[in-house]
């Protein structure tokens, strides 16, 4: 064969597979154009429906802060909800992730009423607690439904799941980048799987824009002055990246402490909120203020501009972790919202960056430390704030992720790459399995 035939032939040929290459990526967009296209649509109004039924809770209960001293019962009504009808979605998040990792089972609807119904009931009450966990869970049962109607294989489930965490998170928070790469990143510690990339975008985007047709609003922060990078600011942003990184992994160990102590002295799953409903609203009582419970958002906004006792974020662990650890409902995203802005308001006293710029540094990389989430948080940061403030907050984010180590909020996130060379070992394990680090390997 000639060599002109033969480029021919060859040529030809690879323009038949370029076309059936992008024929079947076409077919794949289609498909999970109407799949996540559906997936937003739902998702999005119920994101709604929860933060329109939370405002009503915690304003109720500022208006009437004596509910607080139900909390215990409120704590016995959770507890007993999902106990007698919810014990195979009780692990909430960590499901959702596990599912993703090893697909077994259909997550059942009813993951969505019950953890909805907790979560506003834990707000009533004066339980510290977020509203993130409850978004990525209605997002991620509402998803899993598609898996039979569209007939999907195991594979295309887990980027179904994903899609509808994404999905949640964007739409609660009104963060839709943020939102898509938060599913992206979240069940894989140090890796992200790319497979789902587009059925993430398309589900979080849609799932924000529907929530935001049906007149949701979101809070606003402002930061204000922004200095110029320099070397000097370089420092800074990793040293309030490190103290972000300790308290992220302070609250994650706290939580978890918590939660194991409930179990193992109270074996009656009902009575630990009670328990744990009892230590809150003594500490309400003690404390003289209602700062510590809820979502904290005023608390959040003063951050940015206002002096704060620089206490208020250690209190805001203790109240969450008890809150969580106890059993109660809700997310920890918010709660560290709230530790984040309140250290990095504190940190303004000895690092010489404005005080709103630590306040939104810190509200970011504290969550992308106990999250393992530097990438989504970073984004998150420029989609609040403003573009300016990219460069900070991903120095504090990344610095924050590594500094608090193979720990986490979502105990059945898999290790995909390990934050240090030298415990690679830790590769393909997950986080809830890892025993404590011992010093030569840190």
């Amino acid at each position: 064969m000639s060599p002109k035939k033969f480029s021919s032939r060859y040529t030809s040929l690879y323009r038949k597979l370029s076309a059936q290459e992008q024929v079947a990526i076409l077919l794949y967009m289609s498909k999970w154009l109407i799949i996540c296209t559906l997936v937003g649509a739902l998702v999005g109004t119920a994101s709604e429906l929860f933060l329109v039924s939370l405002a009503w809770a915690t304003n109720w209960r500022e208006a009437h802060p004596w509910i607080i001293a139900l909390l215990p019962a409120g704590g016995f009504l959770v507890g007993a909800l999902y106990y007698y009808f919810g014990k195979e979605v009780e692990a909430g998040n960590n499901l959702l992730i596990e599912q993703i990792h090893q697909p077994t089972h259909i997550v059942p609807f009813k993951m969505a009423p019950l953890v909805l119904i907790g979560t506003v009931a834990t707000h009533f009450f004066g339980g510290s607690a977020g509203r993130e966990g409850t978004a990525v869970q209605m997002g991620g049962s509402i998803a899993d439904q598609f898996t039979r109607l569209f007939r999907l294989s195991d594979e295309d489930r887990k980027t179904l799941l994903i899609a509808g965490i994404s999905a949640g998170f964007a739409s609660v928070f009104g963060t839709p980048l943020a939102g898509a790469i938060f599913g992206l990143e979240v069940f894989f510690l140090g890796r992200i799987r790319y497979h789902a990339i587009f059925p993430s975008f398309v589900a979080a985007i849609m799932a924000e824009t529907i929530a935001n047709a049906w007149g949701l609003e979101h809070t606003h922060y402002l930061i204000g002055e922004i200095p110029s990078m320099n070397v000097w600011h370089i420092g800074y942003a990793v040293g309030a990246g490190l103290c972000f990184g300790i308290a992220a992994f302070v609250f994650a160990r706290s939580t978890h402490f918590f939660a194991s102590i409930f179990k193992r002295y109270i074996s009656y799953p009902p009575l630990r909120p009670v328990v744990g409903g009892i230590l809150v609203a003594l500490a309400v009582w003690t404390a003289g203020t209602t700062k510590y419970v809820g979502l904290g958002i005023p608390t959040i906004v003063d951050s940015f501009h206002t002096s704060l006792p620089p206490y208020d974020f250690a209190l805001k662990i203790v109240f969450t972790a008890v809150t969580l650890g106890a059993g109660f409902k809700g997310g920890e995203v918010t709660p560290l919202f709230f530790i984040g802005a309140t250290l990095g308001n504190a940190l303004s006293a000895i690092i010489p960056l404005p005080v709103g710029l630590l306040a939104g540094m810190g509200f970011v990389a504290v969550f992308a430390g106990a999250a393992n989430t530097p990438i989504a948080t970073t984004i998150m940061a420029m989609e609040l704030f403003g573009m300016e403030v990219g460069m900070f907050a991903g120095i504090a984010c990344v610095v924050s992720y590594l500094i608090s180590g193979h720990s986490g909020i979502y105990h059945s996130q898999v290790i995909g790459s390990s934050k240090h060379m030298r415990l690679s070992k830790e590769e393909g394990q997950k986080i809830g399995a890892l025993p404590g680090l011992r010093k030569k390997d840190i």
